[in-house]
């Protein structure tokens, strides 16, 4: 009677009691699941609403798979911010892109003549204001003829944000 109790019993009880914590952590494992899957519908909104934020950030920053791209697209933003304020471009360059954490900063320099000292402030202005966001770094402006002070030639210096692909 013993061994039938040590060897029989004994060990159908120490099975039935592994498979009742297996139930219970199957179980256990089972609300963990149902609770995440009524979660879904929250977290897949959560998930639109963070896309939609990403989207908005991205429009601030210079769109371009590579730094040379990016430069191209910043030069041609600040060329047409130039000339479309009866502006000429004599000269322009590209710095080479400088690291920021997570961001590469994409650097352009441009020399030009504006007509006057109001069509310097209205390009200023428009490179300060648009998005994605640009910044002056640096800004030499000249009278071209002294005798006739209407003429400016201007170097500018011309900073932005791209991704840091």
């Amino acid at each position: 009677a013993a061994a039938i109790y040590e060897y029989g019993y004994l060990r159908v009880q120490d099975e039935v009691s592994a498979a009742q914590e297996a139930a219970a952590v199957k179980s256990k494992t089972l609300e963990k699941y149902v609770t995440l899957i009524a979660q879904k519908p929250e977290l897949e909104k959560q998930l639109v609403a963070l896309k939609d934020l990403r989207k908005a950030e991205d429009r601030k920053i210079i769109e371009g798979q590579t730094p040379s791209l990016a430069a191209a697209a910043l030069q041609n933003a600040v060329k047409g911010l130039i000339t479309g304020r009866s502006g000429t471009i004599s000269s322009e360059r590209v710095e080479k892109p400088e690291e920021a954490g997570a961001f590469r900063v994409i650097t352009v320099t441009l020399d030009a003549v504006l007509p006057d000292a109001a069509a310097l402030v209205d390009v200023l202005y428009a490179i300060e204001t648009q998005t994605p966001y640009l910044a002056v770094r640096e800004l030499d402006a000249r009278i071209r003829n002294f005798k006739e002070p209407r003429d400016l030639t201007v170097r500018i210096k011309v900073s932005g944000l791209t991704g840091g692909r």
